[in-house]
């Protein structure tokens, strides 16, 4: 009996050891971090890129400037994530130097693909070895290059698919049933930013007795990142609160 116990506590301590039933409990773990974490979402425009994040504001004495959850990689490579935030930074970092190696060996950009199967298999190294962990984020990862634009998710397990858009975190069914709605053939990067907004605002349901901000990544035609212009937000802004006032009517009509 004891060497049972002794086996079944193996297998959730150490990741280079299956469960009877196949299972591998550190990548679940690290899963479950991501769904309990801000929501991500990414959406592929017909003419670009938009990534959002739900940045969970835990303390009102936070420097806002310092939380930065929307990053890029190289200029035409974007990532948001869900999930603990350093992991996140160290997976960004790591994208930078397969970037900057990739161009300096080849002297032209790395491929959205390229870099991301590298990263694929760089979080996967991290499920094979007692010595580390698994990454605890869900990274969506868009980008431009020559065969024009992508998006795609790499999990915990090193796992990674592609996708028109994509959702992760606490409010990932909530996200995912909205971007659903979308007609992404006839969806332009404009109104990209306004859905992806209001997809995080739905989101937040989960989250609404904590404050957060909305962090927003856009790629257009000109295939570089940035983060949106002035009038870009302030069309957001004005969703939003068209938003807002909707769910304000509908609570007093429920009272």
């Amino acid at each position: 009996m004891a060497d049972c116990l002794s086996l079944a506590s193996r297998h959730i301590k150490e990741q280079i050891i299956f469960s009877p039933d196949g299972r591998n409990f550190q990548v679940e773990y690290a899963s479950k971090a991501v769904e309990n974490a801000g929501t991500s979402v990414g959406i592929k425009c017909k003419d670009g890129i938009v990534l959002a994040v739900e940045k969970i504001l835990t303390s009102k004495l936070h420097v806002k400037e310092n939380y930065e959850r929307s990053l890029t990689i190289d200029r035409h490579i974007g990532v948001v994530w869900s999930g603990l935030i350093p992991d996140g930074r160290h997976l960004v970092n790591r994208g930078r130097d397969e970037a900057q190696s990739y161009k300096s060996l080849y002297k032209d950009p790395i491929t959205v693909p390229g870099l991301v199967d590298r990263l694929g298999y760089y979080v996967q190294n991290y499920t094979c070895y007692n010595s580390v962990r698994p990454f605890g984020i869900n990274a969506i990862i868009g980008g431009k290059d020559a065969s024009g634009f992508h998006l795609y998710m790499i999990e915990p397990s090193g796992t990674y698919w592609g996708y028109r858009a994509i959702a992760a975190g606490k409010g990932r069914q909530i996200a995912k049933s909205e971007l659903e709605k979308l007609d992404f053939d006839d969806l332009d990067v404009e109104t990209g930013l306004i859905e992806a907004a209001k997809i995080i605002h739905l989101a937040h349901e989960d989250n609404k007795d904590r404050d957060y901000e909305t962090d927003l990544l856009v790629c257009d035609a000109s295939g570089y990142f940035h983060k949106p212009s002035a009038e870009q937000l302030a069309k957001v802004y004005e969703a939003l609160d068209n938003l807002s006032e909707g769910d304000s009517d509908d609570n007093e009509m429920e009272e």
